[in-house]
Formats: C-alpha cells, structure tokens, sequence
C-alpha cells in the first residue's frame, strides 16, 4: 500500500504527534509498504529552524525506509496567536505545493490535527491524486482552544467549525485517540462506521534507546538522596502547572521532595517567574531534553505528573506521556478526568485526583513518598499493562487495517501485509 501522511511535525521535534506519527510510518515502512511523510523544518518549539535546514525550501530525506519530504515553515516560537497562524498557513501552502509535484499517486492521503490546515492540505491532496482521505483527530478542535480561553472571536470560532464539519464530511474515514471522542462525533453527525479508534502507546524500540541513564541524571541535577516529583513535557497553558508550583511551596520544609520540570513551552517563562514570586528553593528547571534521554528523566523520577485544567473537553483525552512513563514503569499522578483517569485506574499504574486540586495533590505526593512498596507495585503494574495492550507495533497495525478499508472504499486493492519484509500493493 501507498501511504502519504501529512503532519506538520516530526523527529528530533518533540511531542506526540511527532513521535506517533514517525513510530507508525516506521512500522508500516518495516511491513513493506511506500510511506511518503510531509513535514516541516523541524523547529518547534523554538521557532528555530536546525542549521542543516536553513536557507533551504525543500529537503528530501530516508529515515527508517520512510520516504521524509520536508519543506519550509514560517517559524514562530510557541506563542502568539496570528504568528502561531502565519505559522500553519504556511505549511498548509508549503505542503500542499510539496505534496502536488514532488509525490506519486497514493493508495490513501492522511492529515492529522490539531491544527485543520495541515489536514485541509491533506484533503485538497487527495482530491488532486483521486485518493481517499483519511482524517486523524488527536485532539477536538477547535472546541479545546475556546474552552482553554485562547480563542474567543466568535467569527474566527464560527469559520474553525465549519472547516471542522467540512472535514468530518469529506473523510473517508477519521481516525481518533480515544474512544470517548465517539460520541462527540456522533453528535456532529458523523457515520458511526467512520470511525476507527487508534490509541497512543509505546514503542518497544524507543524503551531500549535511552542515552543516558538514571544515576547520571540524579548526578547531574544535584537529585540524589531525594524524592524527585517531575513534571515532563509541553509547559503549556493546558497544564495548569501553576497548581504544581502552588503545591511545591506546600512541601517546601520537606526538604527531601524535589520538584523537576523538563521541556519548554509557553507558560515556561511565566511558571519561572511564579516559582521566583514565591520564592521556591525546591524546584528545577530543565530544558527540551532530545527523547532518547528523556527516558533517564523518566526513569530517575519517583513519581511523574500527568495534570490538565479541568474542563470537560480534556475528558476526552489520553495524553501520550502516560504511555510513556508507565511503559518505563514510573508511578504517576493523574490529575485529568474522564477516560485518562480510567486507564490509570485499570492499570493499576498510578494514582488519580481531583484536577487543579493542590491539596489532593500533595496529600497524593506525601503518601507516594512515604510508601515505596505502593511505587514499587505501581511500576510493575504500569510495565506490564502497556506492553500487553498499548505497543505501538499493534496499534499500527490496527491502523494500517484501517487505511486498506479506506483504499478499498476507493476502490483500490490495497494490501494489508502484517509480517516484515512482505510487500505492499
């Protein structure tokens, strides 16, 4: 099978979409199909592009037998509105450019959001290569922007959503993270057969890839001989990583507990000047980490925090870094509701609270820290119960079934090969 996916984000960029997107075209390129990603330069968050890319349109690259076609992007650090658009517009032009001369007529076309332009490039693309568009929805936009506060003009809103409903209308099929998204689509009045469920997870090659080790990170960082409670990932205004902070100056005269905070974002500088205001001694900043070394974070923190703001759009979500800590058996702190909060549960891999809770939160931190054969169990429980049901290598190819019904739906005698070395149509 042909598979071009278009995503605006890919490795070393950091993130779930592009280690979700880059984890499943390596599985489908592994299995022997033709995977075409379009991408950007990578320079998110920073809006630094890489100086191997710079003064460059276009970049063809083999990563993993994935065909990389990289293109040139607006860059704007992750922060400001229109400059975040200027941004998306550009690589919906870039890609869409990209995509029309420089790739061969695909069995299928895959866009993935947030944001809609990279998908709207990816249906336009289709349209042009008379091939069948699927629709990746990793997050519900634009509804989790206006209930976040970051997007308030009604006519904007108004003009998101109906791209959001053309969308929906044009998919072939649409591809979503949670099964809790079901009924949301639902009520927009989308086919029910539409709908394919394709979790996060963790990769089985990424758990072993690890750059640097624990010992060396507690060294590093001055951890050693503490109870490190880390926060890992995006510092974006979805996080509510004020409540951390908040929650750090309640343990401050415990002065075993340290508090860790690794990756940039939006809210990073603000959360800094917080943690100034109220003059913690208990905390330390860390930059992006590259993800291999991210596991040595994981691994030489006690426990990790997974926190969204409470609002109900993020019951509908499974952030992709509980995956992750739970795959490398770090006991976690679940501060989200709905069907994140569910999963913890059922694993048996961490504890859930209240979001935006600080006293849920350090009485959940103290009690960690006091009980180390509950971490101890939590960790096994973690390990086990994502390698059982959350690798990577099935979902992908629970994906790849999904993309051959769309060809057939179009018409196309798609293959689905599911053992490596065999060969796609």
């Amino acid at each position: 099978m042909k598979i071009t996916f278009l995503c605006q984000y890919f490795p070393p960029e950091m993130g779930a979409p592009a280690a979700r997107t880059y984890e499943h075209a390596r599985h489908w390129a592994a299995l022997g199909h033709e995977v075409t990603v379009i991408t950007g330069f990578p320079n998110h968050p920073t809006g630094i592009i890489r100086p191997e890319y710079e003064g460059q349109f276009v970049k063809r690259e083999s990563i993993d037998g994935i065909d990389l076609l990289r293109t040139w992007v607006y860059c704007a650090a992750n922060k400001g509105f229109f400059k975040r658009v200027l941004n998306f517009l550009s690589f919906f032009f870039s890609s869409f450019l990209l995509g029309s001369v420089m790739t061969a007529r695909p069995d299928v076309v895959v866009g993935t959001s947030p944001q809609f332009f990279c998908a709207v490039s990816a249906y336009l693309l289709s349209v042009i290569k008379r091939a069948p568009f699927v629709f990746e929805v990793r997050d519900i936009w634009p509804q989790s922007a206006v209930e976040l506060g970051a997007l308030k003009n009604p006519l904007i809103i108004r003009a998101l959503e109906s791209i959001e409903h053309f969308l929906y209308r044009r998919a072939r099929l649409i591809i979503v993270v949670a099964e809790s998204t079901r009924p949301y689509l639902l009520a927009k009045g989308v086919n029910p057969d539409k709908i394919r469920i394709v979790p996060n997870g963790i990769d089985a090659q990424y758990l072993e890839s690890a750059t640097a080790t624990p010992e060396e990170i507690r060294e590093q960082y001055d951890l050693n001989g503490k109870f490190v409670v880390s926060y890992i990932g995006t510092h974006g205004m979805s996080h509510a990583l004020d409540v951390v902070l908040k929650a750090a100056g309640r343990l401050r005269d415990d002065t075993s507990v340290r508090f860790l905070f690794v990756g940039e974002g939006a809210e990073k500088e603000k959360l800094k000047k917080l943690a100034l205001e109220l003059k913690l001694d208990n905390i330390t900043f860390v930059g992006e980490q590259p993800r291999e070394r991210l596991l040595a974070f994981y691994r030489a923190s006690d426990v990790s925090l997974v926190p969204l703001k409470r609002l109900d759009i993020f019951k509908k979500v499974l952030p992709s870094k509980l995956f992750e800590l739970m795959g490398v058996g770090c006991p976690v702190i679940c501060s989200v509701e709905g069907e994140a909060a569910e999963l913890v549960k059922r694993s048996g891999g961490g504890e859930c609270i209240e979001p935006e809770n600080v006293d849920s939160l350090v009485e959940s931190i103290r009690r960690l820290e006091k009980n180390k054969e509950l971490r101890l169990q939590m960790s096994a429980n973690g390990r086990t119960f994502v390698r059982e049901f959350y690798l990577r290598s099935n979902l992908a190819e629970n994906y790849l079934e999904a993309l051959a019904v769309a060809a057939k739906l179009n018409g196309r005698n798609a293959a689905v090969n599911c053992a490596p070395g065999a060969t796609g149509n």
